[in-house]
């Protein structure tokens, strides 16, 4: 059973939320939350597994909430990990977004997403996906091209600790293609990808696919176009 944590300024969509959530097989609301101190504190009490939080929470706020809620407990109960954070954000959030992802974030829904679109977001973060639907991945990328610092610190050194074979499947990353893509592309195993992807998350120390996309522009291995 996945739990999930509504986070939402909005009680009329909470209710909403908890309601699509309670129809559906699997899936469980643990708590439901309307401030992000609330989310911060309710996420360590319930330990839920998704913390479904809308962008509309005030954006400085919200964002100290994703990096309180994503950031690893110095000691976490056994058996337990951070929950990951699926934002639900109008189509003209990309800025939102792209500083979202670096606090921590796993995905991001649109608010205009079809109920079977959200609950599928839901399942895929708790599985420890990544989620960015087709309209927002254009616009994060180009905020990553846009927002890449000139000389991150530690990127260098990060990058350096990548095999060959694994900055060109992060390059892959980046350019927006999935595993069975670059398996095609790179004449190598899907599953060999898989096990490419999960050695890069661990060196460059991202949470999520999605981070990775972040540190291929910030570290310059994938230059602006």
């Amino acid at each position: 059973m996945t739990a999930v944590l509504i986070v939402n300024t909005q009680s009329l969509q909470r209710l909403g939320l908890r309601m699509l959530l309670a129809a559906q097989p699997g899936l469980t609301t643990v708590g439901e939350a309307a401030t992000g101190a609330d989310a911060v504190r309710m996420s360590a009490e319930l330990h839920p597994d998704v913390v479904l939080m809308d962008s509309r929470i005030p954006q400085r706020d919200g964002i100290d909430t994703i990096r309180r809620i994503t950031r690893p407990d110095p000691q976490p109960r056994p058996g337990t990990r951070a929950p990951r954070v699926l934002l639900l954000t109008p189509t003209s959030d990309d800025a939102y977004s792209y500083t979202a992802l670096r606090a921590g974030a796993a995905g991001f829904v649109l608010h205009d997403a079809t109920p079977d679109e959200l609950t599928s977001a839901v399942r895929s973060v708790a599985a420890g996906n990544a989620v960015i639907t087709r309209g927002l991945t254009r616009k994060l990328i180009d905020a990553v091209r846009q927002q890449r610092p000139a000389d991150p610190p530690g990127g260098e050194l990060r990058l350096d600790a990548l095999t060959d074979r694994e900055r060109d499947v992060l390059t892959a990353i980046a350019s927006g293609w999935s595993n069975a893509e670059i398996a095609t592309r790179l004449s190598i195993a899907p599953t060999t990808v898989k096990s490419h992807v999960s050695h890069i998350l661990t060196k460059i120390g991202a949470r999520a696919r999605v981070q990775a996309v972040v540190f291929a522009y910030e570290s310059g291995l994938v230059r602006p176009a």
